[in-house]
């Protein structure tokens, strides 16, 4: 039987993990949908942005990829019915703070950018009712193994007035 050199057997483990991630993420994003027939959302999926979160020295150091999903539930009738970007929520907006706070001050916990980003949406965009905030840290290593990735989703709802 050949030996086939590390290289190689490399590329083809790290193909099944994003394989494997991407086919994970398919089905909590459609797990999403299903949950939410009647209501209407924005979502931004798959933003990548580089961070220096962990509780490791490494992981301050070198820093790592975040994939971030962000599903905001607002009613979308106004702005679908007048086609006025005033009676929406801007998605470069969201965009841009969920990278500032992933690319921002180092913290240790992954839970901690995702309680951020759902805190600032919720601030800084009155109509939204909810957001569920995905952040994602692909090949993530545990002793020694590597596993696909590791995430946390959390789900916050604007507190009524």
């Amino acid at each position: 039987m050949p030996v086939l050199p590390l290289y190689s057997s490399r590329k083809v483990s790290i193909s099944r993990h994003v394989a494997a991630q991407e086919r994970s993420r398919t089905r909590i994003l459609r797990a999403m949908s299903a949950e939410n027939v009647n209501g209407d959302r924005i979502l931004l999926e798959g933003m990548v942005f580089h961070g220096h979160h962990g509780t490791l020295p490494a992981e301050r150091e070198l820093g790592q990829p975040f994939i971030v999903d962000v599903e905001l539930r607002l009613d979308l009738r106004p702005a679908g019915t007048s086609d006025d970007l005033e009676k929406t929520v801007d998605y470069s907006e969201v965009h841009r703070r969920a990278r500032e706070i992933v690319e921002g001050d180092p913290v240790n916990l992954t839970e901690t950018i995702a309680e951020r980003i759902a805190t600032e949406v919720l601030e800084e965009h009155p109509p939204v009712r909810s957001a569920r905030v995905r952040v994602a840290k692909p090949h993530v290593r545990l002793d020694d193994t590597v596993l696909t990735g590791s995430a946390v989703e959390i789900v916050r709802h604007r507190d009524p007035a």
